[in-house]
């Protein structure tokens, strides 16, 4: 307001002043151009103020949503680097514990392999010590084998048995009676004794039999008597009847079934010590 109160008086004052002073109308006019010329180069320089003054706010506007940006940034990256520390941590961590788990296991397993090497190492000096008491024995009544980690002792029922009896022939005890002497030293081993029968039916009225179930327990707990008498541990002996149902020769030949009448000891060295670890897993 007061500018355009000074604006509408200069003229007059400037009329005044040079009426005053005799000035002559051509410089009355020229001073009158120059004021006009003041007046739009102070409008100009006002506007450009007031562009200036709104950039200046639009920069300071921008220089503040910028260092928000840069504190949200710098807190992101904080919490992410945060984040990235505890996950590491926590893989790390993770890294450890499986291979600890791993060490332990690969000590388990290599304790189980040294268990099962010394098996092994037992069974076969088992197969060779009962073979070398045995030996006096033809190899068609009697064989020492290893199967699936055991000592199988097959004695043929002609070597044992006459046909459907279970008592056994005074050769059959002798050969009992030297496996039972080497048994006595051998404290660690489980025995178990299989009587099998061939296809052909029990003769009815036979006493105390019904069928070939009867006639292979009967067989396997008289040669069970026998071992335990002769001095193996009775807690260390199991017997058990397969009847007809292990044939080592599905044939019905007169041969086959020879074969089949069998008693197989089975000799297996006890595993408490691998049982152990197996129960840790």
């Amino acid at each position: 307001m007061r500018k355009n109160v000074l604006r509408s008086a200069l003229p007059a004052v400037l009329a005044m002043s040079l009426l005053g002073s005799c000035v002559s109308s051509k410089k009355y006019e020229a001073a009158l151009a120059e004021n006009r010329s003041l007046v739009v180069l102070q409008d100009e320089l006002t506007r450009q103020k007031a562009e200036l003054e709104s950039e200046r706010a639009r920069l300071q506007q921008d220089k503040e949503r910028l260092n928000q940006e840069k504190a949200d940034l710098a807190q992101e990256k904080a919490s992410t680097e945060a984040s990235l520390r505890t996950n590491l941590s926590n893989k790390n961590q993770q890294v450890d514990k499986l291979s600890a788990d791993l060490q332990a296991r690969e000590a388990r397993l290599a304790e189980m392999q040294r268990i099962l090497d010394e098996k092994d190492r037992a069974v076969n000096n088992l197969r060779q010590v009962v073979g070398k008491a045995l030996l006096g024995f033809k190899a068609s009544d009697l064989t020492v084998d290893v199967r699936n980690g055991k000592v199988y002792v097959s004695l043929s029922n002609q070597l044992l048995f006459k046909s459907g009896s279970t008592k056994v022939d005074a050769q059959g005890q002798e050969a009992l009676k030297k496996l039972a002497s080497v048994l006595q030293n051998q404290p660690d081993v489980n025995v178990v004794v299989e009587g099998h029968t061939d296809d052909v039916p029990v003769a009815r009225g036979t006493a105390g039999m019904q069928d070939n179930w009867d006639l292979s327990v009967l067989r396997a707990t008289e040669i069970t008597r026998i071992l335990t008498e002769a001095g193996v541990a009775p807690q260390r002996v199991t017997p058990s009847g397969r009847s007809k149902y292990v044939p080592v020769d599905a044939a019905t030949t007169a041969d086959a079934r020879q074969k089949n009448r069998r008693t197989e000891i089975i000799l297996t060295p006890k595993l408490d010590e691998l049982f152990q670890i197996l129960e840790k897993n």
